[in-house]
C-alpha cells in the first residue's frame, strides 16, 4: 500500500519538497537576527502555512496531515545538519502541533467564505507555532527571546493576511475540486 494514491502524488510531491524546503531554510534563517525583535526565519516559515492550506483545500485533510508528517520527518533529519540540535527539536515540535492544528481548524471552516479558514487557521497556528518553538528553542539560551518571539509572531500575523491572495489564486480554478471548496 503507497503513502500516496497515484491521483494525490501531483499535489504531495511537490508539497513535501516544498514543507520540506520552508522548513530547513527557516531553522536556518532563525539563526541571524534581524534587529533585537525579529530573526531572518520569521519571514519564510509562514509560508509553510500556505502549502498546508492548498493542499487541505484541493485534495483534503488527510493529504494535507499525510504531507505535514512526510515534510516534518524529511525537514527536521536535514535541521539537523543546518541548525543546532535544539533548534531543530524545537522545531520539529512546533511545526508538527501547529501544522496539525492548522488542517483542523481550517478542514472545521472550509465550508465557510473562501478566506475565513485559511485566515482562522494560520492565525491559531501562529500563535501554537510561536509558544511552542521559542520557548524550547531560546528560553535560557538569549536574553532576546522574548522580543523576538514577538516579533515572529506579528510577522506570520502579517503573512498570514498576505498569503490569501496567492492561496485564492492557488485554489480558486483547479480542476476535479467540489464545488463546496471553491467558496
Amino acid at each position: 500500500m503507497s503513502l500516496f494514491a497515484p491521483a494525490s502524488r501531483k499535489y504531495a510531491i511537490p508539497a513535501i519538497l516544498m514543507m520540506a524546503i520552508i522548513v530547513l531554510l527557516s531553522n536556518y534563517l532563525v539563526q541571524f537576527p534581524l534587529n533585537d525583535w525579529l530573526t531572518w526565519g520569521a519571514f519564510s516559515y509562514p509560508l509553510s502555512y500556505l502549502v498546508t492550506d492548498v493542499v487541505n483545500r484541493l485534495v483534503g485533510p488527510g493529504l494535507a496531515r499525510r504531507v505535514v508528517v512526510v515534510g516534518f520527518v524529511l525537514a527536521v533529519l536535514c535541521s539537523i545538519w543546518l541548525a543546532t540540535p535544539r533548534i531543530a527539536a524545537a522545531s520539529g515540535a512546533a511545526f508538527l502541533f501547529s501544522q496539525l492544528t492548522d488542517i483542523e481548524v481550517f478542514n472545521r471552516l472550509r465550508r465557510s467564505r473562501w478566506w475565513i479558514a485559511p485566515l482562522s487557521s494560520n492565525t491559531v497556528a501562529a500563535c501554537l507555532d510561536t509558544v511552542i518553538f521559542w520557548g524550547i528553542a531560546f528560553v535560557g539560551v538569549s536574553e532576546h527571546w522574548l522580543s523576538w518571539a514577538v516579533g515572529d509572531l506579528m510577522v506570520k500575523l502579517a503573512m498570514a493576511t498576505l498569503v490569501i491572495l496567492p492561496f485564492r489564486l492557488l485554489t480558486r480554478r483547479k480542476a476535479g475540486v467540489p464545488l463546496e471548496w471553491r467558496r
